[in-house]
């Protein structure tokens, strides 16, 4: 089987999803929080996908959201079998990931080593 279809299957997967979180109507999921799905992993085989869900809130947003997701996995994997004509549909996978903490976290660090290099660069002026 050629290596592209799984990468394009979950890219897909990932447009579908982040489509579809402003019309489900669970409140872990909607309330008034960024939820984004940051990637989506498809196996080889096409049967499972591994779905990353971030939140700007913090990671124990992501968790409950996680959960909002897993008991919509029907609806999202029948729109999903239905969007892209598939016979069988991968069984969905959600997973907490803080990857915009992290994010966030070494922005912070390398806003401080830039400030502390500025001010290291007006001291040797002068």
């Amino acid at each position: 089987m050629a290596g592209y279809k799984p990468r394009r299957l979950s890219e897909d997967i990932r447009r579908i999803l982040s489509g579809k979180i402003r019309d489900l109507k669970d409140p872990r999921i909607n309330s008034n929080g960024m939820i984004t799905i940051v990637r989506c992993d498809v196996s080889n085989d096409l049967s499972y996908c591994k779905v990353y869900v971030s939140s700007f809130e913090g990671f124990e947003k992501a968790k409950q959201a996680v959960k909002g997701f897993e008991s919509a996995s029907g609806l999202l994997k029948r729109e999903i079998s239905n969007v892209l004509r598939l016979r069988k549909c991968p069984e969905l996978e959600f997973v907490a990931d803080n990857s915009m903490e992290h994010s966030i976290k070494i922005n912070r660090i390398l806003k401080e080593i830039s400030n502390d290099k500025s001010y290291s660069d007006n001291d040797s002026e002068e």
